[in-house]
């Protein structure tokens, strides 16, 4: 079905999704993140600046693969425009509501998609998280989100077309839908991998808040044998991340600034990135390169490792839009982008009203066995806690 990125068929969901939504009664369904492309639509990635795009010629592959299984698409799902932005928030398409927090930030960039899972829309949405676009909506929105090993799961067809950090993936209610999903999405996916009844985990204890730090903790340690374990140099490489993500933007969205239809925020964030010269791209490859093999040391020795997907409490809409210092929101997830490993967040429960999430990372191209593991982990449902 074609249809007007300005038009909303139902204004109920207004915000979750971009252009049209439809139920299929009880048949299976999906939501697709606006930044793949579907034949004979625009693929607006939640901008304005290009609405005059010509459509699609053909499906995303990921696309193709969810008719094939009989997936029917329900809708484009918003997203932070550009996926360059973690607060979901998007002043033309609108900000999608939370559905269990809705004084807090949907999360970003895969805010519909999280929404729409959330809410019980779709059986499950495809995100891209190129930093933690994926992890972080699924931790505001307390469901859970999967970040596959980079290459993984096919990027063709994916918005922009070139990225050395983006993952397509999984959101859902459950660990077992983000299986089901991950075997239609990945060809060569295995889907009897077991779990491992005497894993044995290490935890990183980054900075962060107090509470969440040892809330998030307990529960992975009621799960596994846990192990506290250093990651040498991830500051560096959540940093390094930034640098590649924001030259990778650049190249691909620094046009549409000349539109003068880009949001404001995104606008400003990618003339800043247009500053960043070749000298800190490799630097910030050489951190990548560093950061990986200690990632795969530690994997060695262990089955994975856990530490928060967020750091912090969830901001709310009215933290974000009064702040000048945001919070760091993609801290405990960039750098595992930046090494290629796989990494799960899983929703834990809440620390002062507001929902926390554990993060598991595993080896890279072992993605069953982190799902596996991540099965062993009690998801917190809101409502029934």
């Amino acid at each position: 079905m074609n249809f007007s990125p300005e038009s909303v068929i139902d204004p109920s969901h207004t915000g979750i999704f971009v252009g049209r939504f439809e139920s299929f009664g009880g048949a299976p369904s999906v939501a697709i993140k606006d930044c793949f492309d579907i034949a004979g639509e625009v693929t607006t990635s939640g901008s304005r600046a290009l609405v005059g795009a010509a459509p699609a010629n053909s499906d995303a592959e990921v696309v193709t693969r969810l008719r094939n299984a009989g997936y029917a698409i329900a809708g484009r799902a918003n997203m932070h425009e550009l996926a360059y932005g973690v607060t979901g928030i998007n002043s033309w398409t609108g900000t999608p509501t939370n559905p269990n927090y809705p004084a807090l930030l949907p999360g970003g960039s895969s805010s519909g998609s999280a929404v729409a899972v959330a809410k019980g829309l779709v059986d499950f949405a495809i995100g891209t998280d190129t930093g933690g676009s994926i992890r972080v909506p699924a931790t505001c929105c307390a469901i859970v989100g999967f970040k596959p090993t980079f290459g993984r799961v096919s990027r063709l067809g994916a918005h922009p077309a070139v990225s050395s950090l983006d993952c397509v993936g999984p959101l859902a209610r459950n660990v077992e839908t983000i299986e089901k999903a991950m075997a239609i999405l990945a060809p060569d996916w295995q889907s009897t991998v077991a779990g491992k009844a005497d894993a044995k985990v290490a935890w990183f204890p980054l900075d962060g808040e107090t509470a969440i730090l040892a809330h998030v903790r307990d529960q992975a340690a009621a799960c596994f044998t846990l192990v506290d374990a250093d990651l040498p140099g991830f500051n560096e490489a959540s940093d390094a991340g930034l640098t590649v993500i924001g030259r990778e933007t650049w190249n691909a969205c620094g046009h549409l600034t000349e539109t003068g239809l880009v949001g404001r925020d995104v606008h400003d964030r990618l003339l800043m990135s247009a500053g960043i010269i070749d000298t800190q791209v490799a630097e910030a490859e050489a951190v990548r390169k560093e950061f990986a093999a200690v990632v795969d040391r530690l994997l060695d020795r262990f089955d994975g490792i856990a530490l928060p997907a967020m750091t912090h409490a969830v901001p709310s809409l009215l933290e974000v839009a009064s702040s000048a210092a945001p919070k760091p929101i993609t801290l405990a997830c960039r750098p595992f982008n930046l090494s290629g490993h796989p990494a799960i967040a899983l929703p834990v429960g809440e620390v002062d009203g507001r929902p926390v999430s554990l993060q598991l990372v595993g080896r890279r191209g072992e993605d069953e066995k982190l799902c596996a593991l991540a099965r062993q982990v009690p998801i917190f449902t809101k409502g029934e806690a």
